[in-house]
């Protein structure tokens, strides 16, 4: 079952790549997925390595101990949707908007925990889940705000001369 979860996953997420990429902030869209999957991976092989959660069935397992569908593929493409829902919006609203993410994912993998080989937590919680994901979220939300800053001074630059 849980194979065919992760494929099941995998499909959704390549099939959703082109909605999510079209458009013409693509040199944004393309810095939010590198950058949340870098981010991702590094928190998740720091949680694997200190035995907090492990991944018992995943792609790849004899060279990866971490599930690399969910951090270069599915945590990037739904940050990447994330930006899109709150690009144009007050801190307020990126908090709570980060809640509509956050929540669902921190019951989501509770749930697989307790029901799947998906995910076996060790000194693992749903609120460790909330915080890590809500913190990738607004790190990378606040990486998107600073481009839009130096676009801004950037375009602002060039008129002046």
């Amino acid at each position: 079952m849980e194979k065919k979860l992760l494929n099941l996953l995998t499909a959704l997420c390549i099939v959703s790549l082109p909605f999510l990429f079209k458009g013409s902030k693509m040199r944004e869209n393309l810095v939010i997925f590198f950058s949340k999957g870098v981010i991702a991976t590094l928190i998740d092989a720091y949680v694997v390595g200190t035995k907090r959660l492990e991944y018992p069935v995943r792609p790849f397992s004899k060279i990866f101990k971490t599930n690399i569908i969910y951090d270069i593929l599915f945590f990037p493409l739904l940050s990447v949707l994330w930006v899109k829902l709150s690009y144009n919006d007050n801190l307020s609203k990126i908090l709570l908007k980060s809640l509509i993410f956050s929540v669902p994912m921190s019951i989501g993998q509770w749930y697989f925990e307790k029901n799947s080989r998906l995910f076996k937590w060790k000194r693992w919680t749903p609120f460790h889940t909330f915080g890590s994901c809500s913190f990738t979220l607004l790190t990378i939300r606040g990486l998107v705000g600073l481009l839009k800053k130096l676009d801004k001074f950037k375009n602002t630059g060039y008129n002046a001369s």
